[in-house]
């Protein structure tokens, strides 16, 4: 049962080789109930205060939208998607006022007292989710680049390093509203692990890299070791890293 699980969780935010910060992380375990937690990377987007003003309403938004959250008789989704709309009506009022193009990905994921976890994204920050070892899912990136894969045009290792890889298909803050992608994970087991992180942090590893520090680490050390070795392999020209990572084991 879920419930004889632990959930044990970690961070981790820098600013790379930028001149200023437009991440924001956030990981926060709801009042009414230690089950019950929301994890979120945003990479804002826009210039040294468009950029982080625009991650800063997303970590805002999700903060307020999750205390009013009820685990026992909310809808989950209906939350995530409400945090998407909002988030990216705040940023879309902001920019108005400021005279900017504040824009941000998001990456959530909600793990849920019913032994569910569910996860919401736009951009190309990424979710992924890991047991026993395994790679069972990740997010599939709103990006240029990831529609030439689709179609064929691109191999995923082209797309890795192409000129136009930062090229966003949707995102908050846009002209277009973000459609919300939803996901589902049920019955939650011991050796879960969920790690969401802006392309600062995956943009370093292949995907086994990334399974095997996960399934290695606990939360805390699995982000601290992320950004480490992301700042090694950029070599002087790094970008914001922010990387929460949350683990299932048993009590």
């Amino acid at each position: 049962m879920f419930s004889s699980l632990a959930v044990s969780g970690g961070t981790g935010l820098h600013k790379g080789d930028r001149d200023y910060q437009q991440d924001q992380v956030g990981l926060w375990q709801h009042p009414k109930g230690k089950q019950c937690l929301l994890a979120l990377v945003a990479d804002g987007m826009g210039g040294r205060s468009g950029g982080r003003k625009a991650s800063d309403q997303v970590l805002m938004t999700a903060q307020q939208l999750f205390e009013r959250f009820s685990p026992d008789s909310d809808d989950s989704q209906t939350l995530l998607k409400q945090l998407v709309e909002e988030a990216h009506t705040v940023i879309r009022l902001t920019a108005v006022s400021a005279e900017q193009e504040p824009h941000s990905t998001i990456a959530a994921f909600l793990v849920l007292p019913d032994g569910t976890c569910q996860w919401v994204h736009s951009g190309d920050s990424r979710i992924y989710h890991v047991r026993a070892g395994h790679l069972m899912h990740r997010t599939h990136d709103d990006s240029y680049v990831q529609t030439l894969v689709d179609k064929g045009l691109l191999t995923p290792e082209q797309a890795h390093n192409h000129p136009q890889s930062n090229v966003l298909v949707s995102c908050l803050g846009t002209e277009a509203p973000p459609i919300p992608n939803i996901h589902t994970v049920s019955a939650l087991q011991a050796g879960d692990t969920f790690m969401a992180c802006s392309d600062g942090v995956w943009h370093y590893f292949s995907e086994r890299e990334l399974t095997q520090i996960l399934e290695a680490l606990p939360p805390r050390e699995a982000c601290q070791t992320l950004i480490a070795q992301a700042r090694q392999r950029a070599m002087g020209h790094g970008d914001n890293l922010s990387v929460v990572v949350v683990k299932l084991s048993n009590k």
